[in-house]
């Protein structure tokens, strides 16, 4: 059997007739830039992040450019965020003019580390940028204090976490800002490139929109230096029907990642993924971690099974920031998952046949790995199971 990583053809041809009428709207008044699809989109999405403002922009890594930049934050600031996330999060800072100040990770969450936080934090620290990865929210409450402790911003980086919650409040909606991308295998995804900021700051909103179209406060009218961060029509008529899709899709997520983990969190080899209990999951990634990764996914893929590593270089370890002068050993926890990772099969429309194949084929795999780690006289070699308690 084959299993796909991901099936974005499953999704479209599920909603096939209302995304073409949405996108035959779009092409019949020829709104393609920006317009009346993009601002229903807004209006749409603030609501349902439970946020006053939202603002449709070009990608995701220009929604955390624009958030910053609407902050102000800029050259001989630092901004601190997870070594453990796509290099998107740090771009952002860099071409904000900022530097990126790296933390390490929860081991249980895989997000920030709110003991981290407090001790990254100079006179020239602006803001906070937790990430939430996976589709687990960082544990806010913490990182909020401290950042109203020291009177910072805090920007919620939520491109992997559409509709999950912390204590009952969506992603993006607790920080000062929360930005989304809406890259075609999120969880909310466009039909090419797309991003969101949200916000219950209506100047703030107002200052990301200016910016993200050229800094016009009216046509030809520049205030400040800006860029061309917006959304185009398209991609939000599509955003539009897919946004009443969401929750009902999320719930398929966790439905498959329950299953996952009922048969794997017992194999002897495997980490499965913890639900932090101060929110909701919504299994954007659904990553295990096991010794000897690089084997085990060849085997995967052997028996038909796709799957991926998100991430396998921590932020501070890429060529892109040796700048920075952070050396191997600075974040041993985000080295150490990166190091075992394995993102399986997840999207919606997966079928129990595909996550049995994934679970019994995992299984086979770890039990010829555990045997082969057991020493000749019955007993264990120096392998251990690396385990996570909630």
């Amino acid at each position: 059997m084959e299993v796909p990583f991901l099936d974005l053809k499953a999704q479209y041809n599920s909603i096939k007739d209302e995304v073409n009428a949405s996108i035959q709207q779009v092409l019949d008044r020829t709104a393609f830039a920006g317009g009346p699809f993009v601002e229903q989109f807004e209006e749409s999405f603030a609501t349902y992040c439970q946020t006053k403002h939202a603002v449709g922009v070009s990608n995701g890594t220009a929604a955390i450019w624009l958030a910053l930049a609407g902050l102000g934050v800029g050259h001989g600031d630092e901004v601190i965020t997870t070594a453990n996330t796509f290099i998107a999060t740090a771009e952002a800072i860099s071409f904000a003019g900022a530097t990126p100040v790296l933390v390490d990770i929860n081991e249980t969450t895989h997000n920030m580390d709110p003991e981290a936080v407090e001790a990254a934090i100079t006179p020239r620290t602006k803001a906070i940028i937790p990430v939430h990865l996976f589709g687990q929210m960082a544990d806010l409450d913490p990182i909020m204090k401290i950042a109203r402790k020291h009177n910072l911003f805090v920007v919620e980086d939520a491109s992997q976490s559409h509709g999950a919650t912390y204590n009952g409040r969506r992603a993006g909606s607790i920080g000062d800002v929360g930005c989304f991308s809406f890259y075609p295998g999120k969880n909310l995804g466009a039909y090419g490139e797309a991003g969101g900021v949200v916000t219950n700051d209506a100047d703030l909103a107002a200052r990301i929109k200016m910016i993200r179209d050229h800094g016009q406060s009216k046509k030809y009218i520049h205030k400040v230096i800006g860029w061309n961060g917006r959304m185009d029509g398209i991609q939000g008529a599509v955003l539009s029907v897919k946004l009443k899709y969401i929750d009902q899709w999320n719930e398929l997520r966790r439905q498959h990642a329950r299953e996952y983990t009922n048969v794997l969190a017992s194999v002897p080899g495997i980490v499965t993924p913890t639900v932090a209990s101060y929110g909701t999951h919504v299994f954007h990634i659904y990553a295990i971690r096991m010794a000897e990764r690089d084997a085990v996914m060849q085997e995967l893929r052997d028996n038909g099974v796709a799957c991926g590593i998100h991430y396998p270089v921590p932020v501070h370890l890429q060529e892109a920031y040796a700048s920075l002068n952070y050396k191997e050993g600075d974040f041993p926890v985000a080295e150490k998952c990166a190091s075992e990772y394995i993102s399986l099969p997840m999207f919606p429309e997966l079928t129990p046949s595909h996550i049995l194949h994934v679970t019994e084929t995992l299984k086979q795999i770890a039990g010829a790995q555990h045997a082969e780690e057991v020493g000749g006289d019955g007993h264990a070699s120096s392998y251990t199971k690396t385990s996570i308690v909630s």
